[in-house]
């Protein structure tokens, strides 16, 4: 995601206040206005800005040097070099990014890489005599006729657009398409109302039934246009886009009238067209009313058509701080306003701005197409596996065989160590980069009442070290800037902070540096590049350990490009550093961390492997024999890490040992490193470092354990760290924070981590903000044997302008009845409390429970283990998990030039299809538990899926993070997608399993019992309810499974159970709460596997003896095989039709008056699918259902009906299915021929233009309460009285049957009763929507005059029954 901590528009003030960071022995001072490094440090009464250093500190450049750097060289201000910004998207409208200081355009090519603005455009048209084209829409399209186009083949498709824009712009937009339809609406509300009341006016007593209808009509129009306004959903506009060669380039138009107020606005025809951004640097804008920039991209040879926006003001703020240039107001340029810049959206507009495997993967595949010399990436995630991953070795070949620099942000979830997130913290091939918040920053930017005396590090930024002991940040950067943001978005420029600001601050850095090497002919080599933003980089803070804050300090771009210009002759080489400890070959390691109690207890021999690696393609006579380097190893700590005095460096490599002995360091943090010096040239500085990080616990020893804290103190950005060593069998602790002793409101970040294999750090985390005297409550997850890190932060900017301390109490205490911590801080800076924490606990033998689905009970042992407990056992099931095989699989290879790896390879897709079914709406989530929650720390290179049903309606879609949805009940299809260029690895995926987990409704959620005897579940006592537990004693109790009753229904067999257990629960939780293991902090898994159903009693019974004869039932069965027969026959070709009819002649003539038989005669009909003379047809179909009608003794039939039969008479019983069966058959035969009479009505109307139409008819209804009917002449209304017979034997208002009350009440101009219906209808639908039925609904609409509705209901149709399914 990205790494964009706080967010304020320009004129909304400070996110937070400012105070000074107290850290004695800081090395960085900075002067009044913002100075850098070897400024005068200036005296912070005498902090004033003026107007040019506010509107520097908006921008912030002196902070990095690189003011002075342009100021001495004007020339090097980035021109030359080229940015890929991986990012959310850059707006090239957006202020500042039109050119750059030397005149040149400033983005070359902007390119959606994760496909969310993908249209498919295969389908190619012709254009009419008219001159127009059918849009993929449905509407037509008006060609203009200058447009060249030698083939005459127009590729066509459609967009949601709202698809393409952000969430606040969406809103912003339904907001003001809201109110224009609220207007019209009120107006056709008005104008229904004064109908209504026109009417009641004229008849102020209408007993007439007709009359009674006609108002329940009126009254039907005002009820509906009323409930609209409730029922308004707005999906967006929908544009056509049009695509085509003219002979040179691809060229592209859009239809935009949807989003145009004016009806004349908007045409394809009007629309002047783009070809692909990198050819002619053009872009377009959808409307005024939005102001969304848009540029096109073409794939495929026109079969995809890219529409490339933004999916948040993010990247263009990015590319701002990198890049900007304001000839107007230079203070508010970027840090390197002469570069160009690529923009490469990573973040797909689909999942918000979320970044997917396929949009990294391209945008590396662009940067190295157009020789990028830097890559810019503030996104970024925790991982459990650092430096590793499909990314990561892609990343490795374009840094070391490319040589791009790649820059990235470090991460905001600080203050606790071990944060650094992925790619930008954990990655050796990239730069990872802190966020730095000056004196200047703050009283500017952040518009603080007192800034800081000096810089510091913010709050939130990430820490080191990674799990592997590697540094994690590498350098720091200002970390907040008021840059440009897209013009939707209303501004120009934006106050945004977060490491994601960071890295285009160091970024553009690099671009000044690189500038200046390319123009004095340096050959570039991120190697160097790096080694001479690191070695001259000045260190924020006194302490060793701030390293793992702030990397090796605050960059500066004049002492790098000075180290660059003495030290370019020297070998380009990075330094790989392997670890092992001695004796083992793996784990390998980048550093050295000891963070668990026992590693803290020795000494400890390690074997580090220094292997100097050249860029790909050094020449080996010139560049790795000669290699040879004579280093001077040196310990920052000699006492404690030792090393050999020299080594002599070889192209080779070479490995030595190193001794680590923390046995003598006090509890707490500690860092060290061992770093290499070239004793030929000492002055190039450190060329590699080995960090070597030491946390050496607390032990909790006491009997009540019990840890104490005295004179413990905060100021603004003080962050205190305890390390703790957690108890065996802990789970939770309980903490209370209070505060007393300030004046103006304090913010707090309270963290705790823990650092467990192959696992993401477990990390807690709470922001409090006090504004008087008071106390907050947590409760924390923890894992028993491992160090806990707790820290406790006061907001770098929280107390600004107070001068008073603030004073702390901390109390945790452990009450889940695993291990109890209590802890007590009282922070003052005179006053000293007593301050402890204890520990008490128990453990049982079970973390995770499996109920195998058989009837015996799971045995749970219990044991106390530091001090009596409460033992008190809840359970629940409360989702189901249903594996699915695919039903088919399809791999290609992916066509368009945006898929070829660097390395030449193309990269491949396979596409998995799986079906399941809801039998009733639920919420569901798909899982692939190979391939979820990793984006960075995984081989594979992308996934992705969508949920659509059987109209290809799209219900949801999903990646790495799959997401619950609320489906309806239905069939569903979902469609897993899966990159990568190695084909082995997807032929093995494709019979993967995916699992589709549903929550249970809450009357469904199972409730498990506990018992103390093992036959308690089948006996039905011995129930077990809580326990207190002695030290040392244990306990056992069973978990009975659910009971077979409880299930929920559609849980088919080898479906999983899945729940919640917990053993004890909050000290401060109620009664009821603690029988809800999800109110724990902490609770275990529970899956019950659901068993083989059980067998159907009935089965195998003997059906009652038949009294037919033999010869009678030969008869029947051979009458049924022949009609089965003449139901099975094709109706496809005139022969077959000929057969048919000869075939249903014959059985005619056989069994007259059958009625089984006349039935399937008149199915046989109705399922032609080709019809010429229709009115045929349909006087055909009438005369078929009226034999069906004729054949039925209908007084007998209600007769029966009549009467109640014995539901335990069998031979009741039979008769009364055959008679309900023929009931079916006759009420099937009125309802076809009621359909066929006003199809048959509709065609004859049709050759008779004079006749009445639906419309005029619509106009009114008779005042005088007499509705006009489409007979005349009185002749009679055969489609009424056929209707009249239906409603004898069917309620005409159920779904079944409610067509032919909807047709009834239109054919009678009753609209707004025949649109309740309808809606009716619509609504009690079980199956999935009918295009038929909405279709009608537009209609409707249009005859009725509201044609705001029916333009809403026209846009729904493209959501509910879209003409293809998106691409990937």
């Amino acid at each position: 995601m990205p790494s964009t901590a706080f967010t304020t528009s320009s004129g909304g003030g400070a996110d937070d206040a400012s105070l000074c960071k107290l850290v004695s022995g800081t090395s960085l001072k900075t002067r009044s206005g913002g100075g850098a490094a070897g400024d005068h440090n200036g005296s912070l009464l005498k902090f004033k800005l003026n107007e040019s250093t506010f509107l520097a500190s908006l921008m912030p450049k002196k902070e990095i040097g690189a003011d002075r750097f342009i100021d001495s060289h004007p020339e090097f201000d980035g021109r030359g070099v080229l940015i890929a910004i991986f990012d959310s998207g850059v707006d090239p409208a957006a202020a500042g990014l039109q050119v750059t200081s030397d005149g040149k355009p400033k983005i070359l090519d902007v390119i959606d890489c994760t496909g969310s603005g993908d249209i498919d455009t295969s389908t190619v048209v012709k254009i009419d005599s008219d001159g127009c084209i059918p849009g993929a829409s449905g509407a037509s399209l008006v060609v203009n006729s200058s447009w060249k186009n030698p083939s005459g083949e127009w590729h066509v498709g459609y967009k949601m657009v709202y698809e393409l824009f952000t969430n606040s712009l969406t809103s912003r937009l339904k907001k003001e398409r809201k109110k224009n339809w609220d207007e019209k609406n009120q107006e056709a509300i008005a104008k229904a109302i004064k109908q209504l009341d026109e009417f009641d006016q004229k008849h102020k007593k209408a007993q007439d039934a007709n009359l009674k209808r006609v108002r329940e009509d009126l009254q039907n129009r005002v009820d509906f246009l009323r409930k609209q306004a409730d029922s308004y959903d707005d999906k967006g506009p929908i544009i056509d886009a049009v695509v085509w060669y003219d002979g040179e380039v691809w060229r592209v138009a859009l239809d935009t009238q949807s989003l145009e107020d004016e009806p004349d606005h908007g045409k394809l025809a009007d629309f002047a067209p783009l070809t692909n951004y990198r050819t002619e640097r053009k872009y377009g804008v959808f409307s005024k009313l939005d102001v969304c920039t848009f540029v096109v991209n073409v794939y495929d040879e026109g079969n995809i058509l890219s529409i490339v926006t933004d999916c948040s003001p993010h990247g263009t703020h990015v590319a701002g701080i990198a890049t900007a240039f304001h000839p107007e107001e230079p203070l508010l340029n970027g840090v390197a306003p002469g570069a160009q810049l690529i923009s490469c959206k990573i973040g797909d507009s689909r999942l918000g701005s979320m970044e997917t495997g396929t949009g990294l993967t391209r945008a590396l595949i662009a940067a190295v197409e157009h020789k990028c010399d830097l890559i810019n990436m503030s996104y970024g995630e925790a991982t459990l596996l650092p430096d590793y991953g499909r990314f990561v070795d892609l990343v490795n070949e374009v840094v070391n065989k490319h040589r791009l620099i790649f820059v990235s942000s470090a991460g905001n979830s600080g203050p606790a160590l071990n944060t650094v997130g992925a790619p930008g913290g954990t990655s050796s091939s990239i730069i990872g980069v802190g966020a730095y918040v000056s004196p200047a920053m703050a009283a500017g930017a952040h518009a603080v009442v007192e800034p800081p005396c000096e810089g510091l590090e913010y709050t939130w930024s990430s820490r080191g070290p990674t799990a592997d002991g590697d540094l994690g940040v590498c350098i720091s950067a200002p970390g907040g800037a008021v840059a440009p943001v897209p013009t939707w978005t209303l501004q120009k420029r934006m106050l945004m902070n977060g490491t994601s600001m960071a890295s285009p601050s160091a970024c553009g850095g690099f671009a000044l540096v690189i500038s200046a090497m390319k123009a004095k002919g340096i050959p570039v080599s991120p190697y160097l590049v790096r080694k001479a933003i690191e070695n001259t980089s000045v260190p924020v803070g006194g302490l060793p350990e701030d390293k793992l804050s702030t990397g090796q300090g605050l960059m500066q771009v004049d002492k790098a490009y000075e180290y660059v210009q003495q030290f370019s002759n020297f070998p380009h080489a990075r330094y790989e550093i392997t670890i092992t400890q001695s004796g083992k070959s793996t784990p390998t390691y980048r550093g050295i961390y000891l963070r668990e109690a026992s590693a803290s207890q020795k000494s400890t021999e390690w074997t580090v492997q220094v292997e100097p690696k050249f860029h790909e393609g050094a020449s080996n006579l010139e560049e790795l024999c000669p290699f040879e380097e004579h280093i001077e190893l040196h310990s920052t700590e000699k006492e404690i890490v030792r090393a050999p005095d020299y080594l002599l460096l070889t192209h080779n490599g070479r490995s030595f040992n190193i001794v680590v002995d923390p046995t003598n360091l006090r509890d707490g943090l500690h860092y060290y490193e061992i770093y290499g010096v070239d004793c030929k040239a000492p002055e190039r500085g450190p060329l590699f470092r080995i960090p070597v990080t030491i946390i050496k616990p607390m032990a909790v020893l006491t009997r009540p354990p019990i840890v104490s804290f005295a004179q413990i103190s905060f100021l603004p950005g003080h962050i205190e760290r305890r390390f703790i060593e957690v108890p065996l069998g802990a789970s939770w602790v309980e903490a209370t924070m209070r505060t007393s002793g300030f004046d103006t409101s304090r913010r707090f970040f309270v963290d705790t981590v823990q650092i467990c294999p192959l696992r993401r750090p477990c990390k807690w985390e709470s922001v409090v903000t006090f504004s008087s005297p008071a106390s907050k409550s947590f409760a924390i997850p923890v894992v028993g044997g491992q160090t806990m890190e707790l820290a406790i932060a006061q907001f770098w900017s929280s107390g600004m302008g107070s001068h008073e301390t603030t004073v702390v109490d901390f109390e945790v205490e452990s009450l889940y009845r695993n291990t109890d911590i209590f802890l007590l801080y009282s922070l003052n800076w005179v006053d000293s409390k007593f301050n402890k924490l204890c520990s008490m606990g128990l453990t049982v033998n079970k973390d995770e429970v499996l109920l195998n689905g058989s009837d015996a009970p799971v045995r749970i042992d219990a044991e106390a283990l530091l001090a009596s407990e409460m033992l008190a056992p809840a359970a629940i099931l409360n989702k189901i998990t249903v594996p699915y095989r695919p039903i088919e699989s399809k791999l290609i290879v992916l066509p368009s030039d945006r898929d070829q790896l660097p390395s030449g390879k193309q990269i491949l897709a396979l596409t998995l299809t799986y079906k399941f079914k809801l039998e009733d709406g639920a919420e569901v989530m798909p899982q692939i538990p190979l391939l979820n929650n990793r984006i960075y720390d995984t081989k594979f290179e992308s996934q992705f899926y969508m949920i659509s049903d059987t109209n290809k309606r799209v219900y949801a879609m999903g990646d790495v993070y799959p997401s619950s949805s609320k489906l309806p009940k239905g069939e569903y299809t979902l469609r897993l997608y899966l990159r990568h260029d190695n084909e082995h690895c997807l032929e093995k995926m494709k019979q993967l399993v995916l699992f589709i987990e549903r929550n249970l409704e809450k009357k469904d959620v199972i409730r498990l019992n506990f018992f103390s005897q093992p036959d308690g579940p089948v006996m039905g006592n011995g129930s077990y309810k809580s326990s207190i537990l002695v030290p040392g004693k244990k306990e056992a109790f069973y978990l009975s499974p659910p009971t077979k009753e409880k299930l929920p229904k559609n849980s088919p067999p080898g479906s999983i159970l899945y729940g919640l257990i917990s053993y004890g629960k909050l000290s401060f939780a109620g009664q009821e709460e603690g029988k809800s293991p999800q109110k724990n902090p902490v609770s275990h898994q529970i899956a019950y596997l659901v068993p083989p159903n059980k067998l159907d009693e009935d089965k195998g019974k003997a059906s009652p003896a038949c009294s037919k004869t033999v010869s009678e039932r030969l008869e029947e069965e051979v009458r049924d095989a022949k009609i089965k027969v003449l139901g099975s026959l094709k109706q496809d070709t005139d022969e077959e039709c000929s057969e048919w009819k000869k075939l249903a002649a014959s059985l005619k003539s056989e069994y007259p008056k059958y009625t089984p038989l006349l039935a399937k005669i008149l199915e046989g009909l109705l399922s032609r699918s080709s019809v010429g003379d229709k009115v045929h047809h349909n006087e055909e179909v009438i005369d078929a259902a009226d034999e069906v009608i004729d054949s039925v003794d209908r007084e007998e039939l209600a007769m029966f009906f009549s009467q109640k039969s014995d539901p335990e008479d069998e031979e009741a019983e039979k008769i009364k299915k055959k008679m309900e069966t023929t009931r079916d058959q006759l009420t099937e035969a009125i309802y076809q021929k009621g359909l066929a009479l006003v199809e048959l009505e509709s065609l004859k109307q049709a050759e008779r233009p004079s006749a009445l139409t639906a419309t005029e008819s619509t106009e009114g209804v008779d005042k005088t309460g007499e509705q006009s009917t489409p007979e005349s002449g009185g002749q009679p209304d055969l489609f009424e009285d056929n209707f009249k017979e239906l409603r004898k034997w069917v309620d005409t208002k159920s779904s079944k049957y409610s067509t032919m009350l909807l047709i009834r009440e239109r054919r009678h101009g009753r609209l707004g009763t025949a649109l309740k219906v309808l809606n009716d209808m619509i609504q009690d639908d079980a199956e999935p929507p009918k295009k038929k039925l909405y279709e009608q609904k537009v209609s409707l609409l249009e005859d009725m005059g509201w044609s705001h509705l029916a333009t809403y209901e026209r846009l729904w149709m493209h959501v509910r029954f879209p003409t293809s399914l998106p691409l990937f």
